[in-house]
């Protein structure tokens, strides 16, 4: 992606997902290649040094899009918990775009149909390694 911000990914993140994209289930999901573009060029730091104001996995994160000002707050989680209301999985393009930004970061985006969008964090609202949970 052009003028993509700096990312911060945890090292159990990481190692998660990658492992996530070797399954054959969802290697070649539509989503794979964004987010292992995305966790190739992440830093990436142990949970315990997470700063607080990162989309880290299994975080609550309002954002808006700033093509339209639409805001909305949803729960960044894997594909196999994702299809509950509020939530959005890694693999969708929003996830994959809003991982490891930090409160008022923004990035643009490619989503279906060809279009482009930039997705800004506002707030993240709970974030796992923030209350001291670094296995979730």
């Amino acid at each position: 992606m052009q003028h993509s911000p700096p990312i911060t990914v945890s090292s159990l993140d990481t190692a998660r997902l990658y492992r996530l994209l070797d399954r054959e289930a969802y290697r070649h999901q539509p989503g794979a290649d964004a987010l292992r573009d995305e966790l190739d060029r992440a830093t990436t730091v142990a949970p315990a040094d997470m700063p607080p104001g990162v989309v880290t996995m299994n975080s609550t994160v309002r954002f808006i899009d700033d093509s339209n000002g639409a805001t909305f707050e949803l729960k960044l989680v894997y594909p196999e918990t994702s299809g509950v209301s509020g939530t959005v999985s890694v693999l969708a393009p929003i996830g994959s775009a809003l991982l490891g930004l930090s409160v008022g970061q923004a990035i643009p985006w490619q989503v279906p149909g060809g279009r482009q969008i930039t997705v800004r964090v506002l707030d993240v609202l709970m974030q796992p390694e923030a209350m001291g949970d670094y296995v979730s």
